[in-house]
């Protein structure tokens, strides 16, 4: 299967409070054809520092519910390895949903460099404080 950019997205929630409330919004994102989600894996630290990886089947039904539709067909890209390792960037006691997403949106995008015989030198994402900083930096000037 070809892919558009993909990327990955790690969101934490301290004390392991995942109420679910991200769900519609991606859900929307989902919908609008603007992300395909291509895995996601819920990941809890505990107090021990202990790493566990839950899947979307195996949390509160309710929370799982939210996700209906939005991560259905994972494709299971994302190994024990990668869990294991942004799973020991969190603290104790806290958890991550971690999702590997394309961008759908630049698919046509994608196909017209791919037949213009063109090729991505470099892509990179700003982070917002990046960008905030740099846009204080343009006011002050």
């Amino acid at each position: 299967m070809a892919y558009g950019p993909i990327e990955l997205l790690v969101v934490k929630f301290p004390g392991n409070q995942f109420t679910g409330e991200i769900a519609p919004a991606l859900a929307d994102l989902v919908d609008s054809g603007t992300i395909r989600v291509i895995d996601f894996v819920f990941i809890k630290k505990d107090g021990d520092g202990n790493v566990d990886a839950v899947e979307l089947a195996d949390v509160d039904e309710q929370i799982a519910s939210t996700f209906s539709g939005v991560v259905d067909d994972v494709s299971g890209l994302l190994s024990d390895e990668d869990i294991l390792e942004l799973g020991g960037l969190l603290e104790n006691n806290s958890s991550a949903g971690m999702m590997l997403f394309e961008n759908s949106w630049a698919n046509n995008f994608v196909a017209a460099v791919r037949n213009a015989n063109g090729e991505v030198l470099f892509s990179e994402r700003i982070p917002r404080d990046v960008i905030e900083a740099a846009e204080a930096s343009a006011i002050e000037e």
